[in-house]
């Protein structure tokens, strides 16, 4: 007899079924505040998201090595983590969802990470056509608080929902800040000189690393670009009548 069961609609029900554990989050039932915080402990998801695209259409050496800054820093998470061993303060039923460790948590280091970097990027790296004026500064000041502000929250919301404690939490940020310190140093003191080497090569012909805000540089012709065609239909319109 054959040994897969299998019921009168021809479904097998031999196989175990296991959820994907990288969007699954719980919160407390009817609690909205709780499923907002669930909702922004999926922002790394995003942030990965972002890094996949801005990669595939850049082709940037700044961002694939912040790429690569944030999948060493989940490396040394999941290192801490079989190292120190600390239980999460909340055993669920879904052993097969989540690593039975805590600490550090993952979701502060990786966000941590993010930010501290993007905080250096912005101050140090990102340079427009005139950085003494003050709005372009507010926007800088804008976008690290941002950033801050939303590791705040995602760090808050993976102790409100219980999926590690506040010294899980300090600590993955205390890990995420360092690590992040770090590659910045890196990337900004060792390998950035040897990018313009990097993009005379074939492989390289898209990259906009010498562009030094490449978001800057295509508002600014864009802009251009768009005044110009509206001169010439104006002017195309002038003429036909």
């Amino acid at each position: 007899m054959d040994s897969i069961v299998s019921n009168s609609s021809g479904y097998d029900q031999s196989v175990d079924w296991v959820p994907l554990s990288l969007t699954f989050v719980e919160y407390p039932k009817g609690d909205v505040f709780g499923k907002l915080l669930a909702l922004f402990s999926l922002t790394p998801f995003v942030i990965l998201s972002g890094f996949i695209s801005l990669i595939l259409f850049r082709r940037d050496l700044h961002t694939i090595t912040f790429f690569i800054g944030v999948l060493l820093n989940e490396i040394c998470n999941t290192v801490l983590k079989h190292i120190l061993r600390e239980p999460r303060p909340l055993a669920r039923n879904t052993n097969l969802l989540y690593s039975e460790y805590g600490m550090p948590s993952s979701h502060s280091q990786f966000m941590w990470f993010f930010a501290s970097y993007m905080l250096y990027f912005t101050f140090i790296r990102l340079q427009y056509a005139n950085n003494k004026a003050f709005k372009e500064f507010f926007w800088k000041v804008a976008g690290a608080a941002s950033c801050i502000a939303i590791a705040c929250i995602v760090s808050y919301s993976r102790i409100f929902l219980q999926y590690h404690t506040w010294k899980q939490v300090i600590y993955g940020a205390l890990f995420g800040i360092i690590i992040g310190t770090v590659w910045f140093t890196i990337i900004n003191v060792v390998l950035t000189p040897y990018f313009p080497t990097v993009i005379s090569w074939k492989i390289s012909e898209l990259d906009t690393t010498l562009i030094p805000n490449v978001l800057w540089f295509e508002y600014t012709n864009i802009r251009h670009e768009a005044g110009a065609r509206a001169r010439r239909r104006k002017s195309i319109s002038a003429k036909s009548q």
